[in-house]
């Protein structure tokens, strides 16, 4: 059966939703670690999983709308949580995105895509906390912890997206996004 644009956006609009709980329940969930700003970063398992799935393109639009529906539920739209969270998660998913070229060639992981994920978004995030509260002594202190905890969600991330891509080829979902406009 030939899936068109229809079926392309159906498939969007749910993972959109899917990001979107995700984000809203991990805003709720305390993280053990008691660094400020720190978060498993589980949302971004279905970004990856849009670019994994449709490209670039589909990954930056789960990105940026999980973030905005996100933040609408959550209460901090246009707060200074959600400048931090959007331009991680944009910034995020374009690496990612770029990084998927290397993947698709052979030469890298899906879980090294994650963690260059995961390593941007925590930098993007940082410097831009560091711009808020004009001062970027912040990267002194916080960007080592940052950059090590990037590892960790990074490959949790990644290999979560690896079942779910397995997943999603097994059940047949799998489709390229439609060409046109």
């Amino acid at each position: 059966m030939k899936k068109g644009k229809t079926f392309y956006m159906v498939y969007l609009a749910l993972l959109v939703a899917f990001a979107v709980a995700v984000h809203t329940i991990e805003a709720v969930i305390p993280v053990p670690i008691p660094v400020p700003g720190v978060k498993l970063g589980l949302a971004n398992i279905i970004t990856l999983l849009a670019l994994v799935l449709y490209g670039t393109r589909s990954g930056l639009i789960v990105a940026a709308l999980r973030t905005i529906i996100g933040s609408l539920l959550i209460g901090n739209f246009l707060g200074p949580g959600f400048y931090l969270s959007f331009g991680g998660a944009v910034s995020s998913a374009l690496v990612m995105g770029l990084f998927m070229l290397l993947r698709r060639s052979g030469k890298m992981t899906l879980i090294s895509v994650s963690v260059a994920g995961a390593v941007t978004f925590n930098v993007v995030q940082l410097g831009l906390a560091a711009l808020l509260v004009q001062s970027f002594i912040l990267f002194r202190g916080y960007l080592p912890v940052l950059l090590l905890l990037a590892v960790p969600t990074g490959i949790f991330t990644g290999a979560a997206a690896i079942f779910l891509e397995s997943v999603v080829d097994r059940v047949g979902l799998k489709m390229e996004q439609p060409t046109g406009r």
